[in-house]
C-alpha cells in the first residue's frame, strides 16, 4: 500500500516562522516518550518552533488545547497547528470507549470551529503491545505514528497558509494550478 505523500523542499518554505503547539498525555510515559521523539524529528526537520504541554490523559487533551490556543491568542501569539499525542488501550470497562471517542472527537471539534490545524496522533489500541508497534520509530519497526501526526498538523498547516495568500475564487483551483495541474 502506498504511503503519504511527503513534504517537498517547496513546501518546507511555506512553514517559515510557523509555531505548533504539541499536547502529549503521559499516561503511558514509555509510549509517550516514543510519540514524542517521533514528533519533535518531524517538526525539527521542518525548523518550526514548538511548545509541548504536558497532561495526565488522553481526555484532557483537547480541554489543554483550547486553554493554551486561548492564551497564545490573547498574548497575539496564535499557534500555526497543533499535534496530540496520547494512548489509550482497552480495559476491562467501557472507560476506553468514552475516551477514546470523546478525544477525538473534541480534536475534531477543535478543528474545526477554531479553524486549527490538528493532528491526531492519540493511539487507540487493545493492547499494549499495539501501542508500542504504533509509537516506535520506523527505524525500529514501528509505525512513528508521532511522527505521523506532526507531519498532519504540518500538511494542514501549509494549506491554511496556502488558501490564505490565494487570491483567485477557487482556491482549490489555485492550489491545483500551483502544482502543475489543471
Amino acid at each position: 500500500m502506498a504511503g503519504p505523500r511527503r513534504a517537498t523542499d517547496e513546501d518546507e518554505t511555506t512553514l517559515a516562522g510557523a509555531r505548533i503547539l504539541v499536547v502529549e498525555a503521559r499516561y503511558y510515559d514509555g509510549i509517550a516518550d516514543a510519540l514524542l521523539d517521533g514528533a519533535r524529528r518531524v517538526l525539527e526537520a521542518a525548523k518550526v518552533d514548538y511548545d509541548v504541554a504536558t497532561v495526565p490523559g488522553a481526555l484532557e487533551i483537547p480541554q489543554a488545547i483550547a486553554l493554551v490556543l486561548d492564551a497564545a491568542a490573547k498574548r497575539k501569539a496564535p499557534y500555526d497547528g497543533v499535534v496530540a499525542l496520547g494512548c489509550v488501550i482497552r480495559g476491562e470497562t467501557s472507560h476506553y470507549d468514552i475516551v477514546a471517542g470523546e478525544s477525538a472527537r473534541a480534536l475534531m471539534d477543535l478543528g474545526i470551529a477554531r479553524g486549527v490545524p490538528v493532528g491526531n496522533g492519540i493511539l487507540t489500541v487493545d493492547k499494549e503491545a499495539q501501542a508500542w508497534a504504533r509509537a516506535r520509530a520506523e527505524s525500529e519497526g514501528g509505525q512513528d505514528k508521532g511522527a505521523t501526526a506532526a507531519h498532519a498538523a504540518l500538511a494542514l498547516a501549509r494549506l491554511k497558509r496556502a488558501l490564505a495568500r490565494s487570491p483567485a475564487k477557487s482556491p482549490a483551483k489555485s492550489l491545483a494550478k500551483r502544482r502543475g495541474r489543471r
